[in-house]
């Protein structure tokens, strides 16, 4: 069990650490005076996040379920 727990902590530690340097697109050069804004993230984010929540619920209500049986 220990040893999930530690590749499951790693794993996740990689995968935040990739995540942060592909923040968005990089700014376009300087345009005359025009503010230079970054890519929108978009609600997509949120949709994937929450998705994923449900899927994680649902896998942790059968696992419990099963146990039960």
């Amino acid at each position: 069990m220990k040893n999930h727990i530690l590749k499951l902590f790693f794993t996740i530690a990689f995968l935040i650490f990739l995540a942060a340097g592909s923040y968005s697109q990089p700014p376009t050069p300087d345009r005359g005076g025009e503010e230079n804004e970054p890519a929108p993230v978009g609600s997509g984010l949120l949709i994937l996040l929450s998705l994923g929540a449900a899927y994680g619920a649902k896998k942790v209500y059968d696992a419990r379920r099963k146990l039960r049986n």
